[in-house]
């Protein structure tokens, strides 16, 4: 009897410490995320960073990528619930076949072309970016070394973009190398490569970093209005946890708000995710207001950019394989919009 009683007490205080907790704490949602340590995936950072996330009842478990085409890989072998990647891979994982949405944008105009060493002369003297590349193959015997992150990525595609639609020119006639965020990096400072089609932060490490390094080409020379960085989740994660993603995105709608106009108070959380500490916050900072950190949310922005990015990819042959149908759901963004009074 007395042990009945005991249970029936424990029961009533467990209780009372339940009814206690914020219904949000109660109702706690996993989701394993994809992310990769660039700018265009900032958002993320400052929901992380700022313990939204975890305030709104989600338990974010992130996983860092080097590149989108790994992301591709890990979704493909049954990893991961949601990812921040670019739309290029969006495409390619949906053209593969796996039941995926994406249900926000990051940033647009994204890319740019940063040249170090006596390339940079070459586009200071000529008249256009086709114009300094002959010449200096001209010159120098041998074709520029452009770096950018693997084939079918979003930098790769407006890196090809810039050379076949843009200038004119052949893939043949540069060495075009595929590599991972840190490779880029590493290869531009080490003067291993003479250019990269890159992001940000890269963009202002290598130029504060490498004396005369320079950005010689920005988006609107590229890819006007190229779309970037998305965030995605799969089906299955949509039908079973819409309503923690619509507070995901309300909280990515926040986030972009803070990054355009509170970029200072953004800025080390970015870092930390970013750099881990080796890059002072000072530098982050101003990567987050550089012409090429576009800040976005709503996914509606980016379709015609999507489109147009997709029919080129096919056309060149970049991936033979690469889908829009089906990819957006636009409702999750609407109703976190609604939710927020955008």
């Amino acid at each position: 009897m007395k042990t009945r009683k005991g249970v029936l007490i424990a029961g009533v205080l467990l209780a009372v410490v339940l009814s206690a907790l914020p219904e949000r704490s109660r109702a706690e949602t996993t989701l394993e995320m994809a992310y990769m340590p660039i700018v265009p995936c900032s958002q993320l950072f400052v929901i992380q960073g700022m313990g939204w996330a975890k305030d709104a009842g989600i338990n974010l478990e992130l996983t860092r990528f080097s590149n989108g085409p790994a992301i591709v890989q890990a979704i493909a072998s049954g990893k991961m619930d949601m990812m921040c990647f670019g739309i290029g891979p969006a495409m390619v994982t949906r053209a593969k076949g796996i039941e995926l949405k994406v249900i926000g944008a990051g940033i647009v105009e994204q890319i740019a072309v940063i040249a170090q060493g006596d390339l940079v002369k070459y586009f200071d003297q000529q008249s256009t970016s086709a114009a300094a590349l002959q010449a200096f193959t001209k010159d120098k015997g041998r074709k520029p070394k452009i770096a950018s992150f693997p084939k079918g990525s979003v930098p790769d595609t407006v890196t090809r973009h810039w050379i076949l639609r843009s200038m004119g020119m052949s893939l043949d006639d540069v060495e075009l190398i595929g590599m991972g965020a840190s490779q880029v990096q590493q290869a531009l400072l080490s003067r291993s490569v003479d250019a990269a089609g890159i992001l940000e932060p890269i963009l202002t490490i290598v130029e504060s970093k490498l004396a005369g390094a320079k950005v010689v080409a920005r988006a609107d020379e590229m890819m006007p209005g190229q779309p970037g960085s998305t965030i995605a989740a799969r089906e299955k994660i949509i039908a079973k946890h819409r309503d923690a993603l619509v507070k995901y995105m309300e909280l990515h709608i926040k986030a972009t708000k803070l990054l355009i106009e509170e970029p200072e108070k953004a800025a080390p959380y970015v870092a930390e995710f970013v750099a881990k500490g080796l890059i002072d916050v000072a530098t982050i900072q101003k990567s987050l207001q550089s012409p090429s950190s576009n800040f976005r949310s709503d996914p509606a922005g980016i379709l015609e950019q999507t489109a147009y990015m997709a029919k080129f990819q096919k056309s060149e042959k970049i991936k033979t394989k690469v889908s829009t149908d089906g990819l957006f759901d636009l409702t999750i963004y609407t109703d976190a919009a609604r939710n927020v009074g955008n």
